[in-house]
């Protein structure tokens, strides 16, 4: 007889409430300041950009939360007292910090305006860049590995989709080595939002394929 997967929320809803914030936050920080901006554009650009900042700010503080939910929902149900899983919950929660700090310093860099620091303002950019960048994704990939070890041995999702989880992963903890070279760079974007993909995918199927191991 088919039971409810083991407690907790539809994974769904906590996958898609922090895709949908990332996504959202990324649309808005798109044009913001980056490492090579100069103080004097960061300054500029929380001038005349101020409102913006402030809900990425916003909207990046809110995906942290629907991270952990789904984290600790998804991780318990593939077993959360082994060590892969305690791992991932770690690397989640490690992640969700990334983008904590992020926010705080994104909506501090907002208020720099009206102090016309340009080198405050450049720094609490280069911090909001850094947390919501490596900060994120190096963490994210140990909740990735601690995913989709487990979905491999125990068949609980397909296997392409556990594969993509410990790719993705790896990739994460790679860019844990971005501060000291700018040529991985491009691999922080692949991690974050191939990431999300993983994450929503696996919130699909790892709910369908433990309601039907626990018959």
């Amino acid at each position: 007889m088919m039971t409810s997967p083991r407690g907790g929320p539809p994974l769904p809803v906590p996958a898609l409430a922090f895709a949908g914030l990332t996504v959202a936050g990324a649309f808005l920080g798109g044009s913001g300041p980056r490492p090579s901006s100069t103080a004097a554009e960061v300054l500029a650009y929380a001038g005349t950009h101020g409102t913006l900042m402030s809900l990425g700010a916003a909207l990046l503080l809110g995906s942290a939360f629907p991270l952990v939910v789904y984290a600790a929902t998804a991780l318990h149900r593939i077993g959360g007292g082994a060590p892969g899983p305690l791992m991932g919950f770690g690397g989640a929660v490690l992640a969700a910090g990334g983008l904590v700090l992020s926010a705080l310093a994104a909506w501090a860099a907002a208020q720099t305006a009206g102090l016309g620091d340009a080198e405050l303002a450049r720094l609490l950019a280069t911090l909001w860049f850094g947390a919501g960048s490596v900060g994120f994704t190096a963490p994210l990939g140990l909740l990735l590995l601690g995913l989709g070890v487990p979905v491999l041995v125990r068949g609980q999702a397909p296997a392409w989709l556990g594969w993509a989880a410990v790719v993705v992963g790896a990739i994460g903890l790679v860019t844990t080595f971005a501060p000291v070279t700018d040529l991985l760079y491009p691999l922080i974007p692949v991690a974050r939002f191939g990431g999300v993909l993983v994450l929503v995918g696996l919130a699909v199927t790892l709910r369908a394929e433990v309601r039907e191991a626990v018959r």
